[in-house]
């Protein structure tokens, strides 16, 4: 008989046991354990050894992803989809402990990479829900429509605003037709109240009876302006207008005195000892009042990049803490009895929280305000603690506190800005060059200053180019000299303006503070000559059409990688700031912009000598109207009416322009008022234009080539942005969704255009 050879179960006939890995059961293949999953294995295992070993604090970076759970539900139109995300975040870290479940054997090889996914994915899905449920608990529904209504409203808010000749009244109110109770804000032009001024008693809690001419807050004029509507939305205000009229007090205000009559008397008794603009930038400084502050100083400290001194944020609140800390600790420590017996730091941080807290109150406790306040507080905590004070830990934790809070600046340039500059601070004080730079040396006093006026330029310039896409997305302009101007600016308000604005209201208490008003008042003068001379010099302003969301995307995920990693795998965040680099360079000119009433209309041409020029449909009296065209054309110089434009043929209806764009030309019909159009001529004139823009409804017989942005269109659409060689249209309509401060036009009849016999329409 033949021999057959025994076979050891688990072995196969062609090879050993290890030649073959037995069949995987369902919950490997689930796990993706089988042998098909060895890339998603060898991924999971790379993913582990770079958290392992990386050396990061995870505090920041669930705070990012805090602000891009919010930041999602901004951008997501619909509500399926932010119940999607938020589903999405939660199933995320379902699936992590799913896959690696606490207690087995891949919890040891998965352990930091499975917290990561868990954390991540919750704090997502929270930071959608905490904006969708602010949005719903402070969101107001606005006005139908514009209206002139009688108001009887109690007062709760009152803003000078001397430099614009008017106050600001925010009221409660209840509508007369449907008994909702309102909350609106009123602006009060001064000459309506007479040479008296505002009269006694109009101050936060009065009772006022007044006529105004409301309106919704409005949406963006075109893609990428300024969204009113969606602050609004998030103030609570369902209208806005102008007094028409005059004002009554029905019951004056409270005796008792409360934080904003503090605010508004210090500020008028500070712009009372300096005149003119040093006075209202001292006023901004000492209460938070910025509307002492002509345009023109505005415009020149935007454009020189030191706007940012003029709004109570880090900077200021940061002085005002470490002089109140340094004061009391020297002042306590001339009493030996007390230094021996008590711990001075701890006394004085104390000191420095408590005043920071209320300067913090008396400025109007804005959101950028309180961020800053708080990120000082734990800064004085960990000096007390013996801890680093300037850590990531620690604006992690103040990001936190204001997202959750006011979840809504997330998206706002003030949040924005302030916390990427502190990250640029902390990062560049961080790296080893600096801490090479300025180690220990022997040297004289004067190379050790100009090491440090070396270092205080270079961080000048790195908070510059973090802060320059901001810029750039929310304003369309950046100031590209701020770095040099900072270098002086920045001492001379921290360390001379500041300080002397503290002593000149101590000693206005005795009546001697008028030397020091004196030094207060030369050293804005020289702030405001700095600020004039940089904004006038040639270049020192860079106009900028609207970039892409996704290049800012690139830009903060590059900037957060290059500051919150360790070590040189931060340097690979060089590579997406690169690319959106080139994206912004890219970025295309509009050919045209039209705002949401169909009125307004820039068209980019380039005369014979090459220069870029905007030719408007109207010459319009609004500064805001203008500045927001030339802004997002990216031109520099005033636009030019359509009339006086050589190539454009123009009627009291219409005018036609033709342009050559993505090779080919296109014939524009654009309407110039609401006079009377024959419709069969205005038809043939329809046919033979490609774009038609009118601001009134037109017949369904205008039928131009490619598109008519008639009344009917924009009020569905909003304000668009053309590019005609990619034949693309950006709306206003296609980044609101469903959120509440949007609603879509209800449907109106067709109306034609007005006959007459015998018009023409060219």
């Amino acid at each position: 008989m033949r021999d057959v050879p025994i076979i050891p179960m688990g072995e196969d006939p062609g090879g050993g046991a290890a030649d073959r890995e037995p069949a995987p059961r369902p919950w490997q293949r689930a796990r993706g354990l089988s042998s098909g999953g060895g890339s998603w294995r060898a991924a999971g295992d790379a993913a582990e050894r770079f958290l392992a070993g990386a050396g990061f604090e995870r505090a920041p970076w669930l705070a990012v992803v805090f602000a891009l759970g919010i930041i999602t539900w901004f951008t997501l139109p619909h509500p399926w989809q932010w119940l999607a995300a938020m589903a999405s975040g939660a199933g995320l870290a379902l699936a992590a402990l799913a896959l690696w479940p606490p207690g087995s054997a891949a919890d040891e090889t998965r352990a930091n990479l499975r917290l990561a996914v868990v954390a991540c994915g919750l704090v997502f899905a929270f930071g959608v829900a905490t904006v969708w449920a602010r949005s719903g608990v402070v969101g107001a529904e606005p006005i139908a429509r514009p209206a002139v209504v009688l108001i009887e409203g109690r007062v709760l808010a009152r803003e000078d605003q001397p430099a614009e000749e008017r106050l600001r009244l925010t009221l409660a109110m209840r509508d007369a037709e449907d008994g909702v109770a309102r909350k609106v804000r009123v602006n009060v032009p001064l000459k309506a109240l007479g040479k008296g001024g505002p009269p006694a008693g109009l101050a936060e809690g009065a009772l006022v009876r007044l006529r105004a001419r409301l309106m919704p807050p409005a949406s963006p004029m075109l893609p990428g302006s300024y969204d009113f509507a969606r602050a609004a939305w998030f103030q609570g205000l369902a209208a806005t207008g102008t007094m028409v009229g005059q004002l009554t007090v029905m019951t004056p205000a409270p005796e008792s005195e409360g934080l904003a009559r503090w605010q508004r008397a210090l500020s008028a008794h500070v712009r009372a000892a300096v005149p003119g603009s040093p006075g209202a930038i001292a006023a901004a400084f000492a209460s938070g009042d910025r509307g002492g502050i002509a345009e023109s100083d505005e415009v020149a400290m935007r454009d020189s990049g030191l706007t940012h001194l003029l709004s109570v944020s880090g900077l200021h609140v940061s002085a005002v803490i470490a002089a109140a800390y340094f004061a009391v600790l020297r002042l306590l420590a001339l009493w030996p009895a007390l230094a021996l017996r008590v711990r001075l730091p701890v006394v004085a941080a104390v000191g420095g929280g408590l005043t920071g807290i209320a300067y913090t109150l008396l400025t109007g406790a804005e959101v950028p305000t309180v961020r800053s306040c708080v990120a000082a507080l734990l800064v004085l905590g960990a000096l007390v603690l013996g801890r680093e004070a300037l850590s990531l830990r620690m604006v992690a934790v103040a990001a936190g506190f204001v997202l959750l809070l006011w979840p809504e600046s997330a998206i706002g340039p003030s949040f924005q800005m302030s916390f990427a500059a502190v990250l640029a601070i902390i990062a560049l004080s961080n790296s080893a060059p600096v801490h090479a730079f300025l180690a220990h040396h022997e040297e004289p006093w004067w190379k050790h200053l100009a090491r440090r006026t070396v270092l205080l330029f270079a961080t000048g310039v790195v908070i510059e180019l973090a802060l320059m896409p901001i810029v750039l997305f929310h304003f369309h302009r950046a100031g590209m000299y701020g770095a040099l101007a900072n270098v002086v600016a920045i001492p001379l308000v921290t360390f001379v303006a500041m300080p002397l604005i503290a002593l000149a209201l101590v000693f206005d208490l005795i009546g001697l503070g008028w030397p020091f008003w004196w030094l207060v008042e030369q050293a804005l003068a020289l702030l405001l000559g700095i600020a004039h001379l940089t904004a006038s010099q040639a270049g020192a302003v860079r106009l900028m059409p609207q970039i892409s969301g996704f290049a800012v995307a690139l830009f903060a995920s590059g900037g957060l990688w290059l500051a919150l990693w360790r070590g040189r795998v931060r340097l690979a965040g060089f590579v997406p700031v690169a690319a959106a680099s080139v994206m912004v360079a890219l970025t295309p000119v509009p050919d045209m912009l039209v705002a949401g009433d169909g009125q307004q209309v820039g068209i980019t041409m380039r005369e014979a000598d090459g220069t870029l020029r905007l030719v408007s449909l109207r010459d319009s009296r609004s500064d805001y109207t203008r500045d927001n065209l030339m802004e997002l054309a990216g031109v520099g110089a005033e636009p030019v009416p359509i009339a006086d434009w050589p190539a454009a043929r123009c009627t009291s209806a219409f005018c036609t322009l033709t342009i050559a764009r993505g090779g080919r030309d296109w014939v524009l019909l654009l309407g110039r008022g609401r006079g009377q159009v024959e419709e069969r001529a205005l038809a043939a004139a329809c046919a033979g234009a490609d774009i038609v823009v009118s601001e009134r409804f037109l017949p369904r017989s205008c039928r131009p080539r490619w598109l008519k942005a008639d009344r009917r269109y924009l009020e569905r659409s909003g304000g668009i942005a053309i590019d005609l060689a990619a034949e693309r249209i950006t709306t206003v309509a296609e980044g609101q969704g469903e959120h509440g401060w949007w609603r879509e036009p209800e449907p109106r009849p067709i109306r034609p255009a007005p006959l007459a016999p015998a018009a023409t329409s060219q």
